[in-house]
């Protein structure tokens, strides 16, 4: 019986091709529509999620002034020094590494490439704090960060600038007129979605960053690893008291610095791709409900064209319940023939954006069998008034219809 009504219902698709793909396409757009843009939506949330975990983990990121600016009208305040650094060491429980950093940009040349990269001066707590693996040669020793030797470990893109992809362990390089030996390259870590070309740097010890690029001895930065069995929040709040004694702020008085937790950062940037995506989805999603509304239309209008037709199956013997079942299941086969080629397309345009996007492509299977299953629901939803009024029709008013 079913079987016989779905070859019924696909004989009538197949008769009216163009006025079938037409009825379809309403639900083709919302399925694709609805699938790439949460499958992109969550391809971004992984893109971030891995960036900011390329940041480190379990670790705060400290900078004078408010914000990443220095906020208001008056007097830059203060950077850091090694006593800031040593104290916040000594001090509070929970630190398991401090990178201090001082940087500046240069042209890096080597065998007549140049190209301009970043200068990050650190120490070896960076590589603690932030771990960063080495695809070729070592970190400079404890001795040579002390005596502030002109050694560097380059990232992929220096490497790609300067040595067209080649082994540069065990050369020399010069950047600002400054040589300093190649002892390691850095693993690839792509793009930062607010931090740039991470790959496009060359780091150096501080104390050789300091006197040779910097002129001075100012940190802007430092990096704070936080021990795995403290609390972030906790070690956030002695690291902002410890600070705000030592640049004797006073009661009442803002801080001339500020704390940022990459974990914090991660949640909240989590949270805005997610709502922007649900946001985008739901915009979609109207397109299914066209969709739907565009096969009760034709299927209405199938009824009136087939009226005789259904006079005769119920003048021979046919229930009405038959009847509505044919039409139903017309309706729902052509919403699921659109869902199918709608996931389909879905498909093709996340291979397609995905790259110009910048992120992974994913099959995220939950969201493709959820768009299916509502597109087929939305067959049933809107079919059945057409097919109850197929139903209901008076078999001798049927016949006597033109």
């Amino acid at each position: 019986m079913l079987g016989t009504t779905f070859l019924l219902a696909i004989r009538s698709i197949a008769r009216h091709k163009l006025r079938s793909f037409l009825t379809t396409l309403g639900i083709i757009i919302g399925v694709a529509a609805v699938v790439t843009m949460v499958t992109l939506g969550n391809a971004t949330t992984k893109a971030v999620q891995k960036q900011i975990s390329a940041l480190g983990t379990n670790m705060l990121q400290v900078r004078p002034g408010q914000g990443f600016g220095r906020g208001g009208g008056g007097p830059a305040p203060a950077n850091f020094d090694e006593d800031d650094v040593q104290a916040i060491r000594d001090q509070i429980a929970g630190v398991s590494a401090v990178a201090p950093q001082a940087g500046t940009s240069g042209t890096a040349i080597y065998n007549g490439a140049n190209a301009t990269t970043t200068v990050n001066g650190t120490t070896l707590g960076y590589f603690q704090v932030q771990p960063w693996a080495l695809t070729a040669g070592r970190y400079w020793t404890a001795t040579e960060e002390s005596a502030g030797k002109g050694v560097c470990i380059i990232g992929n893109t220096v490497r790609k600038n300067l040595y067209g992809g080649g082994d540069a362990v065990g050369t020399r390089l010069r950047i600002n007129g400054i040589s300093c030996d190649v002892i390691g390259m850095l693993s690839t870590r792509g793009q930062a979605g607010f931090g740039g070309d991470q790959d496009d740097v060359v780091i150096m010890p501080i104390k050789q960053v300091q006197r040779r690029f910097t002129g001075n001895r100012d940190i802007r930065l430092m990096l704070v690893g936080v021990d795995q069995d403290y609390s972030t929040s906790a070690v956030q709040a002695s690291l902002t008291s410890l600070l705000r004694e030592r640049r004797h702020i006073g009661n009442g008085k803002e801080d001339d610095f500020n704390i940022f937790d990459t974990a914090q950062i991660s949640a909240t940037l989590t949270g805005t791709t997610t709502l922007l995506t649900q946001i985008v989805a739901a915009v979609a999603a109207i397109s299914l409900v066209v969709g739907g509304i565009g096969i009760m239309n034709i299927m209405l209008v199938s009824v009136t064209e087939r009226t005789r037709e259904i006079g005769i199956r119920l003048a021979i013997g046919a229930v009405a319940s038959e009847v509505l079942m044919q039409f139903l299941v017309e309706a729902v086969v052509l919403s699921c023939l659109g869902g199918l080629i709608g996931l389909v397309l879905a498909q093709l345009l996340i291979l397609l954006l995905a790259p110009l996007m910048q992120v992974d492509w994913l099959f995220v299977p939950e969201i493709n069998i959820v768009a299916f299953a509502i597109s087929a629901a939305i067959g049933v939803v809107f079919g059945f008034f057409p097919a109850r009024r197929a139903a209901s029709l008076n078999p001798i008013d049927a016949l006597r219809h033109e």
